[in-house]
């Protein structure tokens, strides 16, 4: 007697006996468990039952399967996987092997900063049936790293919600400094000459020894970049201002000050800078350590064009004193953005303030921890 199939809506399957299953399509693994012999998939889902599989099957106890019933209107999980993952996808990304269990993971094509567009990932999720996590924006990630995954949720999805998650993504801005519509990207980020200026009486006239050259250098370094030159100047605004011309004339596409950024009268580096030409001038930031930091971009008339950092601009980043004992800092945050080519203002200095609370760990494990996320 034959039995009638039965339909699983929530699944987007059909229940049928092993017999009448020859030629569709299986909506399921099957495990095969040989004691002292074999544990593993005997039968992957998506396989096209054939008829000498029968007695196999039958042999693993199974007298019904779930087989899939997919309608005009609707995609398998994996197929979907790929459509999602390809919309999400913007420069500096790829996906990463085939769909397991309608599940495809995103990974970096190259070393860089990874760039989320929240506000498009978060209409994404909302529609539910479909899904994407990823690591925090603004991490720096390596070449093959997982950076997201994505899929359906159930195994047959209707492809008008596919469609209005590739919508999503396709009407998208792209995130500060990127090209196209996309969600998710790796943006490379360039190897600075880097000029530094330490200021402050305490250090020029030999008072107190400097801390700043070996942390700024280190940290250059790391993102393989180098030192143009380091200079020493008092609290003397027209001696700072020549220090960092004398750099940019060196070839330094990003200039580094350190000190003179708090309230006493005699802190005049931000004012040395402004004295440049300085635009787009940002001082003060929602983060501890790094609360007097500051940047801004000089574009020299003399500067040949195709050099500086963001749009022919040089970036001039300022670094107040607690960059000298804290480990990290605002300017471990933000170093990595600025040479991936974004233009830091007002907006991304206050949005730092979730999440801006260093915990002062007393072994310090950045970036994995909270700081800056």
């Amino acid at each position: 007697m034959c039995e009638t199939p039965h339909e699983d809506p929530a699944r987007g399957s059909v229940k049928l006996p092993v017999r009448q299953a020859v030629g569709t399509v299986l909506a399921h693994d099957i495990t095969e468990i040989r004691p002292g012999e074999f544990k593993g998939r005997a039968f992957k889902k998506g396989h096209i039952i054939r008829k000498e599989d029968v007695c196999h099957l039958q042999r693993l106890g199974k007298e019904n399967l779930f087989v899939l019933n997919i309608a005009d209107d609707e995609l398998h999980e994996d197929d979907a996987a790929y459509t999602l993952a390809n919309a999400l996808m913007g420069e500096g990304v790829k996906i990463k092997g085939e769909p397991r269990e309608g599940k495809i993971n995103i990974v970096a094509e190259t070393d860089g900063l990874l760039k989320i567009n929240k506000t498009a990932l978060f209409a994404f999720n909302m529609l539910g049936d479909v899904m994407c996590a990823t690591l925090h924006g603004n991490t720096v990630v390596q070449k093959g790293q997982i950076v997201a995954g994505t899929r359906a949720i159930p195994l047959i999805v209707k492809k008008d919600i596919v469609q209005a998650a590739v919508s999503i993504c396709e009407k998208t801005l792209p995130p500060q400094g990127g090209q196209g519509g996309s969600v998710i990207q790796v943006k490379a980020i360039r190897k600075p000459r880097a000029g530094v200026v330490i200021t402050g009486n305490e250090v020029y006239y030999g008072k107190v020894k400097d801390a700043f050259a070996p942390i700024i250098t280190e940290k250059i370094r790391a993102v393989g970049g180098e030192i143009v030159g380091i200079y020493y100047a008092p609290d003397r605004e027209s001696f700072i201002g020549s220090r960092l011309r004398e750099l940019m004339n060196a070839g330094a596409d990003l200039l580094i000050t350190t000190g003179g950024m708090s309230v006493d009268p005699d802190d005049v580096t931000r004012f040395a800078i402004r004295s440049l030409g300085a635009a787009d001038f940002t001082y003060g930031s929602a983060v501890l350590p790094g609360a007097m930091f500051l940047v801004a971009y000089i574009t020299p008339p003399e500067l040949p064009p195709g050099k500086g950092g963001q749009g022919g601009a040089i970036p001039v980043i300022g670094i107040p004193a607690c960059g000298m004992y804290a480990k990290t800092t605002i300017f471990d945050l933000l170093l990595p953005r600025v040479l991936a080519g974004e233009k830091i203002e007002r907006r991304d200095l206050a949005e730092l303030g979730h999440g801006g609370l260093c915990m002062k760990c007393e072994v310090c494990n950045y970036p994995i921890c909270p700081f800056g996320k």
